[in-house]
């Protein structure tokens, strides 16, 4: 059974920064692309990057790009976000997932597996 367990949010302030992880199990981690989303209250989930399954290629909304970086460690089973100059705006609750990396006909896209999401790991941005 495919279990993501997302951890390190927090609060932050602005400017600051935070490093969430992703531990997975239930499935062969090395054989899989992940992907990072967010959800703010009242809005829709929104997709934040991506890394490929050996971690040579990563995407980012352009909201984080700049500020944030993905990486993975495939002999411990961990994906994880590093958060730097955090804005208001990142506070959300944070969610990793396997994914899918597909050509739209226009540009690279990233597509959630259909795994049930996690508890999340909830980002608080605040003076």
């Amino acid at each position: 059974q495919v279990q993501l367990v997302e951890s390190g949010g927090g609060l932050a302030q602005p400017g600051g920064s935070l490093r969430l992880s992703c531990a997975a199990s239930g499935f062969s981690f090395s054989d899989y692309h992940m992907a990072w989303y967010r959800q703010s209250p009242g809005k829709e989930r929104e997709f934040v990057g991506f890394i490929s399954f050996l971690g040579g290629r990563l995407l980012y909304a352009d909201k984080v790009k700049g500020r944030f970086t993905i990486s993975r460690d495939n002999e411990k089973n961990i994906m994880f976000l590093q958060m730097d100059s955090v804005k208001p705006d990142d506070t959300a609750v944070y969610y990793c997932i396997r994914a899918v990396l597909y050509w739209n006909g226009d540009r690279w896209s990233v597509r959630a597996m259909s795994d049930s999401w996690g508890q999340g790991t909830q980002v608080t941005v605040s003076s």
